[in-house]
């Protein structure tokens, strides 16, 4: 395993300069985003490659598996649940988020731990969760081997959001996450190392939602999972 670069600076990802946008790329259109299509998208996937599977490592610990859920609400214009991370975490605090976390060991899969992820963190009962399938396992910084698992959920599904892990639950609509128009390169250089990362940022209601790192990371291979 290659050595660890120095410690990242404590910095504002929102400050790190853009170095491109992808708006060259087509958008995924939205016959592909409807539920029907979706189904038929993981029950058949056609071949595809993730454009991330593992970020650069900036910290020393053993691997450890965790699944997160993408909840795809199935609204006229479908959108996807993110949660904001309270800032007294410590790991990606105050980040923004999709439901889930580290496997536990009487987790049977993925699957298994990102369905009672969500109902930890934002009370999303499992049953209000109809799951299409995987996407590639992701491999962040920090060590976690994540498996994003895609899951259409009915609007109105009462949340109960976890106050000890969530300030906040949101919902932003799919086709603005699968419009590469809105995919930001971001890149930071510090002590002759560089990282590079995707940042979708989105505006609501006043407020920019900053979705970076491994979040905007596993929405771009979403991207490019359902625009193969």
């Amino acid at each position: 395993m290659p050595p660890l670069p120095p410690s990242l600076p404590v910095f504002d990802p929102r400050s790190v300069p853009i170095v491109g946008v992808d708006a060259h790329l087509p958008p995924v259109a939205p016959t592909e985003q409807q539920p029907d299509a979706l189904r038929r998208r993981f029950a058949m996937p056609p071949p595809w490659t993730p454009e991330i599977r593992r970020e650069p490592r900036f910290m020393d610990r053993a691997p450890a598996h965790a699944a997160v859920l993408v909840p795809i609400v199935l609204h006229p214009r479908p959108t996807v649940l993110l949660t904001e991370r309270t800032t007294n975490l410590s790991t990606h605090s105050g980040q923004v988020a999709f439901p889930g976390g580290r496997t536990d060991p009487e987790d049977r899969d993925a699957i298994a731990t990102a369905l009672r992820e969500a109902e930890e963190e934002v009370g999303l009962e499992r049953q209000q969760v109809e799951v299409l399938g995987e996407l590639s396992t992701y491999v962040t910084g920090s060590s976690f081997i994540v498996t994003p698992v895609v899951g259409l959920v009915e609007p109105g599904a009462p949340l109960r959001p976890n106050p000890g892990e969530v300030a906040d639950v949101f919902e932003v609509p799919l086709d603005y996450l699968l419009d590469p128009a809105h995919h930001q390169r971001r890149l930071l250089r510090w002590e002759g190392h560089e990282r590079e990362w995707f940042a979708i940022p989105y505006e609501d209601h006043g407020r920019t939602r900053f979705i970076w790192g491994a979040t905007a990371g596993m929405l771009r291979n979403l991207y490019r999972f359902l625009a193969a």
